[in-house]
């Protein structure tokens, strides 16, 4: 990976990610056991991809710059 993910304590900070718009994946159950995932539009993490925790929406999120996300997938495949 070009670089590491980054941790963004949702509630310390609530501008860090507010306005953004979550999506769960089609296969989710809807018993909130999956992760939802956020693209930033504006702000100083506008083109990173935001991932959080569906059981813990109020928790941190991590952030990854394109590059690390399609890293991180290619080590499932």
């Amino acid at each position: 990976m070009s670089a590491l993910p980054r941790n963004v304590p949702s509630s310390s900070d609530s501008s860090d990610l507010s306005g953004v718009r979550w999506l769960r994946s089609s296969y989710s159950t809807g018993a909130n056991n999956c992760v939802e995932a956020a693209r930033p539009r504006s702000g100083p993490r506008a083109g990173l991809l935001a991932v959080r925790d569906s059981k813990d929406p109020q928790g941190p999120a991590l952030l990854f710059s394109p590059a690390s996300w399609t890293g991180f997938l290619a080590t499932f495949h």
